[in-house]
């Protein structure tokens, strides 16, 4: 099954890269392969935590698929779990980590395993999510440069 984790240092709050990644309606403006983002279900809980429930639609050139998931925002502890519910995959795990360096810095953890349900579609998209992936945390640190600044060299 394919893997991918990296884990960055970037020059932005951990709430604030948490509040990004949780942003996931804003995804479709920067994701590599993300086409469209729809929320389904928002659902809060007492304990600080969030769930929501989207079908995200990735594209590269012919090939669409969308697929369904679970997302769990758990802000007190800032990491987000993506639990994968249905789709073109058979497995689907992915998780972030955002580890406070500084009140300007963070390290950035992501992980994610996949695997497709149909051979062919692993060999049409296999090596394009293997790119896309390893563009991801890059992608994100770009988006938070655009939303909250980017960082002063003296900081």
């Amino acid at each position: 099954m394919p893997k991918f984790s990296s884990k960055r240092r970037v020059q932005h709050s951990a709430g604030q890269m948490f509040d990004l990644v949780a942003d996931v309606e804003r995804y479709p403006e920067f994701v590599p392969l993300c086409h469209s983002l729809k929320v389904r279900q928002r659902t809060p809980a007492a304990d600080g935590t969030e769930v929501v429930v989207a079908d995200m639609t990735v594209s590269f050139k012919l090939v669409r698929e969308t697929f369904t998931s679970k997302v769990t925002l758990d802000r007190p502890n800032l990491k987000i779990l993506v639990e994968y519910l249905r789709g073109p995959f058979s497995n689907l795990e992915n998780r972030w980590t955002f580890e406070s360096k500084s009140d300007r810095a963070c390290d950035v953890g992501f992980f994610i395993s996949y695997e497709f349900k149909s051979r062919m579609l692993a060999l049409l998209m296999g090596t394009m999510f293997d790119t896309a992936f390893q563009r991801f945390a890059q992608a994100f640190e770009k988006r938070a440069d655009v939303v909250y600044g980017k960082p002063s060299a003296a900081t």
